[in-house]
């Protein structure tokens, strides 16, 4: 089963009584931004997901998982995903889709996935500090939030890079899997809250830019395993880049190298102090189309 049972579903069940499960993070009141501190997102990184509850925009993320990235470009591009079940859906946790049976037990026919929990990042990766706790530096990859070690640590590394990982805050979509590390296959989840107790544990490849809304629509189950009766459908999932021109929507997230996300950025720490988290900065979006 991917992620629905055994040893993961019940750590992950355990922890959805904690805190934070059940608070969704305060965030900062976003600066209005000029036109040239917005960056557009490329259609080949656009999932298109639309739902029975309305339509989810995704940013992936091939920097930081190129082959789960790959996987899903490929899934959406032959209507895998079209009309599949979020068949796992728990409130204050996160919704679950991809299998073609929707039962858990199902995968496309392809093979299963290596594991990308971690990447390595230079100093051409477009990083975005926000703060430096103890030794590790907060940021944003475009909209992902991500955790690295310090840039002054790439002068020690062979290949001149450090470590980095995403971060579970609201909205960041991670493939589901069995106990395996190397089990990831097309079942993905999308988050409803910031979950850290996932962070290097499952593959992240994307974030919601635009709909977590409805992600947090989606019919949950009142049920430990999280299996919903009569659940939600995808009705149809593609890359913008395969879709008619006509039909792609524009999206454009405010830029994370421009003084207005330093603004935002600042605001948020002020207001959360010690208790700041990255779950805590929200980029502004536009979408139209």
């Amino acid at each position: 089963m991917r992620f629905s049972t055994g040893l993961a579903a019940a750590s992950v069940l355990m922890l959805a009584g904690s805190a934070w499960a059940q608070e969704a993070a305060p965030t900062a009141t976003a600066p209005v931004a000029t036109a040239s501190e917005w960056r557009s997102v490329p259609a080949e990184n656009l999932l298109v997901i639309d739902t029975s509850k309305g339509r989810i925009l995704v940013e992936l993320a091939p920097e930081v998982a190129p082959g789960h990235v790959e996987r899903i470009r490929l899934l959406a591009g032959r209507g895998f995903f079209d009309g599949l079940l979020w068949h796992r859906v728990i409130d204050q946790f996160m919704a679950q889709t991809g299998d073609p049976l929707g039962t858990g037990e199902g995968q496309s026919p392809y093979p299963d996935l290596k594991a990308e929990f971690t990447f390595r990042r230079d100093g051409q990766t477009p990083f975005t500090a926000v703060a430096a706790p103890a030794g590790a530096v907060l940021g944003f990859l475009h909209s992902l939030p991500v955790q690295t070690q310090p840039d002054a640590f790439m002068a020690t590394t062979a290949d001149k890079k450090v470590h980095a990982w995403g971060l579970y805050c609201p909205g960041v979509a991670g493939m589901a899997r069995d106990e395996a590390p190397d089990s990831a296959n097309s079942q993905f989840f999308l988050m409803r809250q910031p979950y850290p107790s996932l962070d290097k544990r499952y593959t992240i490849w994307g974030r919601v830019v635009s709909g977590l809304d409805v992600v947090r629509t989606l019919k949950f189950s009142p049920n430990p395993d999280g299996i919903v009766a009569d659940p939600d459908r995808m009705t149809r999932v593609r890359v913008s880049s395969g879709l008619p021109e006509a039909e792609r929507p524009t999206v454009r997230v405010m830029d994370t190298a421009s003084p207005q996300f330093r603004v935002l950025a600042d605001a948020a720490r002020q207001t959360k102090g010690a208790d700041f988290s990255v779950c805590d900065i929200v980029l502004p979006v536009q979408v139209t189309g």
